[in-house]
């Protein structure tokens, strides 16, 4: 099955189906549904060597990742694969340690071995400068994921993590708990500190500033949640609920719960951040907030294909998922 073929089916020219497999703007909607459904029909598969020959690309893209979630990170990882297969482009995805002395030597040498077309780059890498000036030396394009600031100009996907993180405070809140703990997410991260942030200011609007003891950091995984609600439910006097930055962490918190006995959501509420695959299936299921990470990775991808790349900014929309775990403070 050729080009031709599909050319032929679809009543286009040539020109025009290599137009629409190759996302390029100058095409009706009509035609372009008429021409896709017609590849779908025929099962067309283009020749990625022939696509590469003519285009002096290599048709792969690379994910970037260094997070503790196997959660976040498949998602992500479906997400971008989703945007490659319309592109008909291959993803490699490589885990890579952010504070590794050898990152960039190792990035540099994915670039040259790969001829990658360009990155996608997830925190905490995303906010790694000196890797940021080489790929700019280099001229590689890259879409940065959840960035701290996007002041550089370089092209972004993120959700709204300040407002998100207030608005499950603000849940806790009008469910009449005034004692809150926060489990905050590792300092390297950007997103921990606006989730921070938009935590302390939902409570400061409520005219409450919470002693420090209340106020923990884990490193986004579930041993770290264990232990620092192990640490807030050995307070003199406890929260009466429990704020994590990530599933995995609030699901450590949750665990602790059940080993010392403490009913939730009866004695304590906790709440995480994500929403993950983790957070409908344990017991109770975790009040969170929705971070849609599939369509970030998706919105990535699109960016990083886009015709005219250049600062552009994207904002994913997140939600409040009310389950289980919160529940009214006791008392």
């Amino acid at each position: 099955m050729t080009i031709k073929d599909v050319a032929r089916e679809a009543g286009v020219s040539i020109k025009t189906v290599s137009r629409v497999l190759n996302n390029e703007r100058y095409v009706g909607a009509e035609t372009r549904d008429r021409v896709l459904a017609v590849v779908e029909r025929l099962n067309f598969r283009p020749s990625a060597a022939a696509r590469s020959l003519a285009g002096g690309k290599s048709l792969q893209i690379a994910l970037i990742c260094d997070n503790p979630s196997p959660y976040y990170v498949y998602e992500m990882q479906l997400g971008v694969r989703d945007r490659c297969v319309r592109q008909g482009v291959r993803m490699l995805s490589q885990p890579y340690d952010r504070a590794s002395p050898s990152l960039l030597g190792d990035i540099d040498a994915l670039i040259s071995a790969a001829h990658v077309d360009g990155l996608i780059l997830t925190p905490p890498v995303s906010d790694h400068d000196a890797l940021l000036d080489r790929l700019r030396e280099r001229g590689t394009p890259f879409v940065r994921v959840s960035p701290g600031t996007c002041a550089d100009g370089s092209d972004a996907v993120f959700i709204d993590n300040e407002r998100a993180a207030a608005e499950m405070a603000e849940h806790l809140l009008a469910l009449g708990h005034r004692r809150i703990g926060m489990i905050a997410g590792h300092p390297v991260y950007a997103t921990s500190a606006q989730r921070t942030r938009g935590f302390l200011g939902a409570l400061a609007r409520a005219g409450i500033t919470p002693e420090p003891g209340l106020l923990r950091t884990g490193t986004f995984d579930f041993a770290s949640g264990a232990a620092e609600a192990t640490a807030l439910l050995a307070l003199p006097e406890p929260p009466s609920a429990i704020f994590a930055a990530s599933d995995d962490m609030a699901a450590g918190a949750l665990a602790t719960a059940h080993r010392l006995g403490v009913k939730v959501p009866e004695q304590l509420s906790i709440a995480g951040f994500d929403d993950t695959a983790l957070a409908p299936v344990v017991w109770p299921a975790l009040t969170t907030v929705r971070q849609p990470v599939r369509e970030l990775g998706y919105a990535a991808a699109d960016l990083l294909f886009a015709a005219t790349p250049g600062g552009e900014r994207r904002q994913i929309a997140h939600s409040l998922i009310v389950r289980e775990s919160t529940g009214p403070a006791r008392g």
